[in-house]
């Protein structure tokens, strides 16, 4: 094997195990605990797992505790304190987002499209209600059944929606809607500019969203405030609507949205 050829082959190796050892950091993330736990959620083999996974604790991308298995090491959390410093929209959402969990008492995210992965949560403010909103930092979500994801593509049009439903729907993950019902919803919200989430991700859990966009007008992330029917009918959701959409405008406005 000469030179070149070494190369070419030992870099599609080098990418699988890189690409191997974030399968492994991502189970652990998803709560998977032992090498089994984390072998059959990656579908890598037991010995390259427990290989990745000591390599991985070794530089505190994992870290280990006997009994108690896998978690995220320092180094993910010193990353993730780095990424959210350099965030434009994270570092220009938050006071908004405090102002507008302090008003509502309830669960404020901020969250953004993952391409075709759904969204992705980029902030949350806990609520100040007796309730538990399974939702985390980095979680990720389906589009069609939540408002943060509704509101991320509202101005993408009727085609688009269509495609991203379908997807979503061959997936099990599109929500209790049909088709035509969730398509008709989205061209209210987008008339609108506001998305609901009526019980169609998490069963008693309600959202009330809204699109932030930056300076060319483009919609980059969306708000949402979060409660449970117990607490939100559908008339406390509509008076939530402009609280919302106030915070998304000037959340807009700081990134150079027109006014």
């Amino acid at each position: 094997m000469n030179a070149n050829t070494a190369s070419k082959t030992t870099k599609p190796l080098a990418s699988q195990t890189l690409f191997r050892g974030l399968d492994v950091v991502s189970a652990v993330a998803d709560g998977c605990r032992t090498v089994k736990e984390i072998s059959e959620k990656t579908g890598i083999t037991f010995s390259t797992t427990h290989r990745l996974a000591s390599a991985l604790v070794q530089i505190r991308y994992l870290h280990f505790e006997p009994r108690k298995g896998y978690r995220l090491g320092s180094r993910l959390v010193e990353l993730g304190f780095i990424a959210y410093r350099e965030s434009p929209i994270m570092v220009t959402a938050r006071p908004f987002l405090e102002q507008l969990a302090a008003q509502t008492l309830d669960t404020i995210h901020l969250a953004a499209l993952d391409g075709d992965e759904g969204i992705i949560y980029l902030d949350k403010i806990g609520g100040q209600r007796p309730i538990e909103v399974n939702t985390r930092i980095g979680g990720r979500k389906p589009v069609c059944c939540t408002s943060v994801g509704k509101a991320l593509i509202l101005d993408q049009g009727r085609s688009a929606w269509k495609k991203r439903y379908q997807q979503e729907a061959e997936k099990g993950v599109a929500g209790r809607l049909s088709e035509d019902e969730w398509l008709a919803a989205m061209a209210n919200y987008a008339a609108k500019g506001y998305t609901f989430d009526m019980d169609e991700n998490i069963d008693g859990i309600r959202c009330v969203g809204a699109p932030v966009r930056d300076a060319s007008g483009e919609i980059v992330a969306s708000i949402s405030v979060t409660s449970t029917d117990a607490y939100t009918d559908e008339a406390r959701m509509r008076e939530v609507i402009p609280l919302v959409q106030e915070v998304a405008r000037k959340i807009s406005v700081q990134l150079g949205a027109a006014g």
